[in-house]
């Protein structure tokens, strides 16, 4: 192997790994640490460095979808290792498995010296590179923070640090707002003040501090509860007592904004990269694709899915997060996402401190079309499509089936699919190029009208 291989984890779990482990519904923990392991395959197209690469990742790829990759981004000198266990730790998964600990230390070569970035630099990550160097082996970390400075992480993502630090900010970065709000402990006090909220402001969100992809959030919206306030809290903590994690950890309670979906969709969000020298770079924006629910399904990006005075907002607004977050230590990919309200106003929601669902988008797409891809495609994407109920899609028939609308490198538009092991969970994830929103929507319905065809 080359001295310039660098290790890619796929630790997506670990990011979330106390909110995941304390999930009481056994099928529905199962599911999440699945979910993620299947959504590992996608993140090789968000690592293609122009030197080598092996990915560690979850689930085993096939030789198929590695070509059909390869081809798309234009890479040669990309390897896969994947444990032979997997928990949802894949970096205690990869300690424990002494085949993929040798490939590891193999990539190093002669010089013994390894570049290793993560998803999320998790405690396990971070316990996986102690070992590699008391092995002898140099491991440099440009997308994490050192190991002292690894709290941000956890405090800077999670919905009471970020609310924490919106509250102290505020008077040096007005924009810097949030929904009005509190942090409390314990279902019951939840309830209760929920229930105030609903009643006197005719909706109420409420969020876990650390969910996943829509887990872990509640919106009550107009008319959904009771105005008695007896009834409405009961109600309330009948929900919350579902899952053990509202129990177990930090409950923000935060009032109701209805969005407007002429910016950014309603969701806009913005995305950087803190350098290991501590340089804040922008990377773009966009809207995101939001469910009633609150999930997460992909991202919008293009030059004008929000306005000039809004672009500038949502950059100056990053950029001072970023400042902040790199004078605390934090390296690596970060996020802030915002809801616009009906006035037009911005807050801030939460800030993911790790790679995103839109970092593989960005990555295809500057690889594709470079820097200045927000001004030359418009780019859909979906993480979460449900394909057609009672159809099973191979790799191969996914191709065959969609091949009039595929991403052709002459045309530059079309279907990139970013996912073979999703196939399983009956769904599909793509990214879509089009020269002009009308163009990407046309492709869309185009794709979904092929597969409805089936």
């Amino acid at each position: 192997m080359s001295d310039e291989m660098t290790v890619y984890i796929a630790n997506m779990s670990e990011d979330v790994w106390p909110f995941i482990s304390s999930i009481s519904d056994k099928r529905m923990f199962a599911f999440e640490i699945e979910d993620n392991a299947h959504l590992g395959d996608r993140d090789i197209f968000a690592v293609a460095p122009n030197g080598g690469i092996l990915c560690v990742l979850p689930r085993l790829i096939s030789q198929e979808y590695f070509s059909y990759y390869k081809s798309i981004m234009n890479v040669n000198n990309v390897q896969v290792a994947v444990p032979l266990k997997h928990t949802g730790e894949i970096c205690e998964d990869v300690l424990r498995d002494e085949h993929v600990m040798k490939e590891l230390t193999t990539a190093g070569g002669d010089k013994k010296s390894l570049t290793l970035i993560p998803y999320t630099t998790s405690l396990q990550f971070l316990r996986l590179v102690r070992v590699l160097r008391e092995r002898g082996i140099t491991v440099h970390t440009p997308e994490s923070p050192e190991e002292e400075d690894a709290w941000v992480v956890n405090f800077f993502g999670s919905k009471s640090g970020i609310r924490q630090f919106a509250q102290k900010s505020g008077a040096v970065e007005p924009d810097l707002r949030m929904a009005d709000g509190m942090v409390c402990v314990g279902i019951d006090d939840a309830a209760r003040i929920a229930a105030n909220k609903y009643i006197a402001r005719d909706g109420v969100v409420i969020k876990t501090n650390k969910g996943h992809s829509g887990s872990g959030v509640l919106i009550f919206r107009p008319g959904e509860l009771p105005k008695q306030y007896s009834v409405c809290r009961e109600k309330i903590l009948a929900t919350l007592s579902k899952d053990i994690f509202w129990d177990r950890f930090p409950i923000v309670i935060e009032d109701y904004i209805a969005c407007n979906p002429g910016i950014g969709g309603g969701f806009p969000n913005v995305e950087f990269k803190i350098q290991k020298s501590g340089k804040v770079e922008f990377l773009y924006y966009c809207g995101m694709r939001i469910t009633r629910e609150g999930s997460f399904r992909g991202v919008e990006i293009h030059h004008s899915v929000v306005s000039d005075k809004i672009e500038a907002q949502m950059v100056d607004t990053g950029f001072f997060v970023g400042e902040q977050y790199a004078k605390a230590g934090y390296r690596g990919y970060y996020d802030v996402d915002f809801i616009a309200g009906r006035g037009g106003e911005l807050f801030v929601t939460e800030s993911n401190v790790r790679r995103t669902g839109g970092t593989h988008v960005y990555a295809v797409a500057s690889r594709l079309f470079g820097k200045e891809f927000m001004y030359l495609t418009y780019t859909l994407s979906c993480n979460t499509y449900p394909l057609p109920q009672g159809k099973m899609f191979t790799f191969s028939k996914l191709l065959d089936v969609l091949k009039p609308v595929l991403f052709e490198k002459k045309s530059r538009e079309g279907v990139v699919l970013v996912s073979e092991n999703m196939l399983e969970m009956g769904q599909m994830q793509y990214i879509i190029f089009g020269q002009n929103k009308k163009r990407a929507l046309e492709i869309e319905i185009a794709m979904e009208e092929l597969l409805a065809s089936i």
